[in-house]
């Protein structure tokens, strides 16, 4: 008869990471990613801190369980900010979205004219 019990595999992320680096495009697509996981690990935090069941977020914001489960996923769906702010109000969240200058971009000076970008 087969063994049964239960035996957790062990995983070590950082090894991981670290020999998946070596592969070429890993860094690239991993990089990609890091906001959708970002915002993923945002919504699923929220909502264990409201308590709610993927169940009972679906009531509130009007829709399917299925259709918070994909929200929640990292697939291809792409949120709008509709839905997102829907899932925000149903967790007891507000929505907050901002731009954040990129290093690369000129930023306005004290004096109000614009810095030259540093060259590459």
């Amino acid at each position: 008869m087969a063994d049964l019990k239960y035996k957790p595999v062990s995983h070590d992320h950082e090894a991981f990471l670290k020999n998946a680096r070596k592969r070429e495009g890993f860094r690239k697509a991993y990089d990609d990613l890091e906001e959708k996981y970002r915002l993923i690990q945002e919504m699923l935090l929220a909502r264990s801190k409201s308590g709610l069941t993927q169940e009972a977020v679906a009531t509130l914001m009007g829709t399917t369980k299925s259709a918070v489960s994909r929200l929640e996923s990292a697939g291809k769906h792409a949120p709008s900010i509709i839905t997102l702010k829907k899932y925000a109000k149903a967790v007891g969240c507000n929505l907050e979205i901002k731009l954040v200058p990129a290093k690369a971009y000129p930023t306005k000076c004290s004096n109000g004219s614009p810095k030259k970008r540093a060259s590459r």
